[in-house]
C-alpha cells in the first residue's frame, strides 16, 4: 500500500469520526450517519489496499 493511500484513507476515516462527533453533540442523525459513512469508505479503502499488496508479496 502506497503511502499516499494510507493517508488519504485514515483521513476518510478520522473526518468521519469527526462529522460523526459533530452529528452526536448537534443531535443531527444525517451528519453523524453521513460520519459512519465515510468511516467504512475509509476502511473499506484500506481493506482492498491491503489484499492488492497481499497479491504483490
Amino acid at each position: 500500500m502506497g503511502t499516499g493511500d494510507k493517508i488519504d484513507n485514515k483521513t476518510d476515516e478520522l473526518k468521519g469520526k469527526a462529522k460523526e462527533t459533530v452529528g452526536k453533540l448537534q443531535d443531527d442523525e444525517e451528519l453523524e450517519a453521513e460520519g459512519k459513512g465515510d468511516q467504512v469508505k475509509g476502511n473499506v479503502k484500506q481493506a482492498g489496499e491491503k489484499v492488492k499488496d497481499a497479491f504483490k508479496s
